[in-house]
């Protein structure tokens, strides 16, 4: 049985349905670009400004970087100044330090050498004391030129002849001989010695620089002539007790 047909009505097929619609949406596009210029020419201008605006941020942007820059760079300056500043100071110190030790070493030095050379010089000098103090034997002539020497510092008078005649009267050349038997030995000072000194005349006499002692010989010889130049001018004028 065949289908029946509306009077005036014809099927469509696929192409046609393609073609209405293609159709359509292009009027659609055509009426709406009509009716809205106004909107297309916004759109326009929206890009145009969307397109400089980049170039106008770039330059901007260009220059506060190069302000940055140049701050930076003028920082670094100061900071490279300053560091060189103070390497300079800090080299300006140890150069001086550097120069203050070698003076204090230098002074250091002289010093050390000026005594060593005082040090030299004493010995030296000490050597040659040694060498010119003459070596008294130690007997009768050797007391008696030892106690001559320095009655001669001390400006006592006497000669070799009366020093030696009176000690061998006095004490036939014993430097322990002691005297127990006179006045002076009773009151209880007897006379001691080559000389025969009693202990007052000895401390009064004494000469510093010989010992401090009745027997010594020489510290003995040199009281007693210094106590004979006091009351008789010299052992020269004693021929006796004295």
């Amino acid at each position: 049985m065949s289908a029946s047909r509306t009077p005036g009505y014809s099927r469509l097929n696929k192409n046609h349905k393609f073609s209405i619609a293609g159709v359509a949406a292009l009027g659609a596009a055509a009426l709406t670009f009509s009716l809205a210029p106004d909107n297309a020419s916004a759109e326009a201008d929206t890009l145009s400004v969307a397109a400089a605006a980049p170039v106008a941020w770039s330059a901007a942007a260009g220059s506060a970087q190069a302000k940055t820059v140049h701050s930076s760079i003028t920082q670094q300056q100061v900071g490279a100044d300053k560091v060189a500043k103070a390497v300079a100071e800090a080299r300006a110190k140890a150069d001086a330090k550097a120069v203050a030790a070698a003076k204090a070493k230098a002074a250091a030095d002289a010093k050390a050498k000026a005594e060593a050379k005082k040090r030299a010089d004493e010995r030296a000098a000490a050597s040659r004391a040694a060498a010119r103090k003459p070596v008294y034997a130690n007997n009768l002539d050797g007391w008696i030129r030892e106690a001559m020497s320095i009655m001669k510092k001390h400006n006592i008078p006497g000669s070799y002849e009366g020093i030696h005649r009176n000690i061998i009267r006095e004490s036939s050349g014993n430097p322990r001989a002691i005297n127990n038997w006179d006045i002076n030995a009773i009151n209880g000072i007897p006379s001691k010695g080559l000389l025969q000194v009693i202990k007052p005349t000895f401390d009064a006499y004494h000469i510093a620089g010989t010992k401090h002692d009745q027997y010594d010989p020489v510290a003995n010889i040199v009281a007693a002539c210094n106590y004979a130049a006091d009351r008789y001018g010299s052992m020269d004028n004693v021929n006796s007790a004295y």
